[in-house]
């Protein structure tokens, strides 16, 4: 065919969308639950989803990867899992609700058949047979089952404690939900507030959460363990106990750097710690505390941490005692520390710390240099000496480097009994209650006579009520403390009136364990099934946004850990391999409707069709980068799909014909493609998979149009390559082709092209000649030339000789066999 007779073709792409789309659903390729299926498996899973609406530019690039990911490991001959499911309870729906005026539930699932729908048509590989949503009842019963499990182990409890409180959402957050001092949903400033609530005790397995990276390293980005690493924030000092004048028990403080405690000239408890009102109570400053203390609590942390602002403080008209030099300390009470920080009291030692030395030139507290660093003075500078150095005015600790002297402190702490080493997290427990309907109910009765009882297991699932007639409006208690004859019940234990529990579950304890949901979905006698995790767990290949490397993540490792604990599953990390998809923007920045610059998915498969979005989502660039799609052309790729179609509709050679009689040249360029796109997938390079296959379809047209010819064997070998390979990135046009070349259906369970070794050994290689660094000849030489044939052959160049111009030649660089330098004389 000539060009002008293939331009006259024509690719009706949505034509074939509707015809394909049927035929998928029957045959039902991507099932994974034969039993008897004798594939090694292989369980690869997409981040779900969360039923905020139709699916938008970001869905379209993250299962545009994970779906490349799952069908070249089907086309390799293994049996994959890759389910689908919807993280469908939490506050937007909520939100939403209240803003319509209708049931979560309403909104919830209408959502969930329009992304179903989309995700169907987007040619997603699912196991339609594996889907599950958190919000159904035979879900979140076994959140509430692994709940009583965690409770049964100490790991799940309640307790009263401050809290950050979002005063938009009028619910609690966990620490990781904070993001710069604001709440994630909606970026509304976080305050802290005194609640009971429950807890996870994540911080007992901080430890193995650090360990365990080890294993990982390699096989998830480095970024995610970094951000794991330093929000699990382990560190290394002592625990030091002041004495406090008129108080029984002394106050245990945390520090990294016990060596500067003859430093110490005044002391800070967190204004808002219980602490701080002890010590306030009954003294000269209770009244002046009373205000202050309404003040920091209306302050986010990120305020109360700015190293920016003013200090401010409260004296308490109180002392602690230096248990190592018996210097009396005066104690604040200050905003900048925290409450869950340590113990939620500091010894200041202004010197050699910035936030100490500012709060005391604000309030003229003195200032004691213990570390000679060689810095100007502190005390006159303005400027705290945080760095290493000789300890001076320490008594016992002078002349001493850091780390001698805080193994000597630590030791003299330890004699004294007033101290002792200690490691401390950054972590803290996962708060997982929330004011909010649309959750998992906490099974948990409040008994007055028997305190906190589990809900009986076959009770369970403690079913949410209906939403009708609930004050579904925010207002810092749950609704479901209005349904009140869902939340009086008799207590099981003792039998006498009681209450249920009226908070519901953090919706990441719903995530937590999901991926093990997945083995039975609809099995209603175990929350999953031990010999299907067996076979099928940990899951191979993850893909996500690095978004959720603390959240999420972090939480799914502390479950699976836990479950390995109660001998419910045989390993301790619940992802093999982590794949981040970086995010998708339009002209530099962040898509948005008040921005202007909004692009709709179903805008953009509506004008160029879903091969073309998905190979352009693919071959925008590595996955972790971020997606400019006005950089990008969807038109460019529907123009290459609609060459590669037309390819198959050229071959002349009936299926099956010997390949190895074909054209050797076009063979080796098929079988060099093939192998550079292998190893181009496996790295997660798929933007290099693609333009192999790009070059390959420009290689064989050539072949047709001016080479072999049509029917040449060769021809056929390499659009049946194209078309295999194509099927990872553009399935439809895939489909299409393998029929027109003769084939059924499906091309997806056809298997990798196999590379003949042979084929990929080159007889001859292109050596670059240059002299004094400019190019002056080209000379073909076998792959294995010596630098000293080459150097001859190179030097004998007739254009070298010229370009020399008569002069010497001082060196000869050889870089068999692809480069030889001439430096003249």
């Amino acid at each position: 065919m000539t060009q002008t007779s293939e331009a006259r073709e024509t690719y009706d792409v949505h034509a074939v969308q509707e015809k394909w789309l049927p035929v998928w659903d029957e045959l039902a390729p991507f099932r994974s639950g034969d039993p008897d299926d004798p594939r090694p498996p292989m369980y690869v899973l997409d981040m779900f989803p969360y039923p905020s609406g139709d699916l938008h530019m970001g869905h379209a690039e993250a299962y545009a990867l994970g779906d490349v990911v799952a069908r070249y490991w089907i086309q390799r001959g293994y049996n994959v899992m890759h389910p689908i499911g919807w993280d469908s309870f939490g506050l937007p729906a909520e939100n939403a609700a209240i803003k319509r005026g209708v049931d979560p539930r309403a909104w919830t699932y209408d959502n969930i058949r329009i992304q179903r729908e989309s995700m169907r048509r987007y040619a997603c590989s699912f196991d339609w047979d594996r889907v599950l949503h958190t919000s159904d009842p035979e879900y979140y019963r076994w959140n509430q089952w692994l709940f009583l499990r965690f409770f049964e182990k100490g790991l799940a409890y309640r307790k009263p404690s401050l809290v950050n409180w979002c005063p938009k959402d009028q619910t609690v957050l966990a620490n990781e939900q904070v993001v710069g001092g604001l709440c994630e949903r909606c970026d509304t400033p976080v305050t802290k507030k005194k609640l009971t609530q429950w807890y996870f005790g994540i911080t007992g397995y901080a430890d193995r959460l650090l360990e365990d990276m080890a294993a990982l390293r390699g096989s998830w980005p480095e970024k995610v363990l970094t951000m794991q690493r330093n929000w699990i924030g382990r560190s290394t000092g002592a625990d030091v106990e002041f004495a406090i004048e008129g108080r029984g028990e002394p106050v245990t403080v945390y520090t990294t750097r016990p060596d500067t405690l003859h430093g110490a000239t005044f002391f800070v408890v967190a204004a808002d710690s219980d602490l701080a009102a002890e010590l306030a109570m009954g003294s000269p400053a209770e009244g002046e505390f009373t205000q202050y203390v309404g003040k920091v609590r209306a302050e986010s942390e990120i305020e109360r941490l700015s190293t920016d602002r003013e200090k401010t403080g409260i004296f308490l008209h109180r002392y602690a005692v230096n248990p190592v030099n018996g210097e009396r300390l005066p104690i604040w009470a200050a905003d900048y520390v925290l409450a869950d920080y340590g113990h939620g009291a500091i010894m200041a030692v202004p010197a050699h710390d910035q936030r100490d030395l500012d709060f005391a030139r604000a309030f003229d507290l003195p200032v004691r240099v213990v570390v000679d660093t060689g810095d100007e003075d502190p005390a006159s500078s303005g400027i705290a000496t945080s760095g290493e150095g000789r300890l001076v005015n320490s008594g016992p600790l002078d002349g001493l480097d850091k780390a001698a002297a805080i193994a000597r402190i630590t030791d003299l702490l330890v004699e004294g009994r007033n101290g002792r080493a200690a490691v401390n997290y950054r972590l803290r427990d996962w708060l997982i209650s929330r004011q909010r309907y649309w959750g998992t109910p906490i099974p948990i009765v409040h008994c007055p006579t028997c305190g906190e009882v589990p809900v009986p297991e076959d009770q369970l699932p403690v079913e949410l009520p209906p939403s009708e007639g609930l004050d579904m409006q925010p207002k810092g208690t749950s609704p479901l403390g209005g349904a009140n004859e869902w939340v009086s019940v008799d207590c099981p234990r003792c039998g006498g009136p009681a209450t249920r529990d009226t908070d519901t579950m953090d919706t990441f304890v719903d995530s937590s364990w999901y991926f093990l949901r997945f083995t039975a979905p609809h099995r209603n006698d175990v929350p999953f099934d031990p010999d299907e995790v067996a076979r099928w767990l940990p899951v191979a290949q993850y893909v996500g946004g690095v978004t959720h490397a603390i959240l999420h993540l972090l939480y799914a490792r502390f479950f699976t850990k836990v479950l390995y604990d109660l001998g419910m599953v045989a390993f301790t990390e619940p992802f093999t391999r982590l794949l981040n998809q970086g995010m998708v923007g339009m002209n530099g920045s962040s898509m948005s409707k008040s921005r202007g610059n909004l692009v709709r998915l179903s805008d953009e498969l509506d004008a160029h069709g879903v091969d073309a979005v998905r190979l352009t989502m693919v071959f925008a660039g590595p996955p972790e980068d971020d997606i400019d799609w006005a950089d990008v052309s969807a038109h460019g790729s529907a123009r290459f799909l609609a060459r590669a179609w037309r390819l198959s509709g050229d071959v002349q050679s009936a299926p099956g014909v010997d390949a190895s009689a074909g054209d050797e040249g076009l063979r080796r360029q098929t079988h060099r493609a093939v192998d550079e796109a292998t190893r181009a997938l496996e790295s997660f390079r798929f933007n290099v998979a693609v333009a192999r296959v790009m070059e390959l379809v420009n290689v064989t047209r050539k072949a047709v149009d001016s080479g072999c010819g049509a029917a040449d064997p060769a021809v056929r070998e390499a659009v049946e390559a194209v078309a295999v390979m194509l099927s990872l990135f553009a399935p439809f046009t895939a489909e299409e082709m393998w029929a027109r070349l003769g084939h059924q259906p499906t091309v997806a369970r056809t298997g990798w092209p196999v590379v003949d070794p042979a084929l990929l050994v080159e007889e001859s290689v292109t050596c670059v000649v240059q002299v004094a660094g400019k190019l002056r000849d080209r000379i073909d030489v076998p792959p294995d030339v010596s630098d000293e044939t080459l150097r001859e052959l190179a030097l004998a160049s007739r254009s070298v000789q010229r370009a020399l111009e008569g002069r010497g030649v001082r060196t000869v660089v050889v870089r068999a066999p692809r480069l030889v330098n001439v430096v003249p004389a």
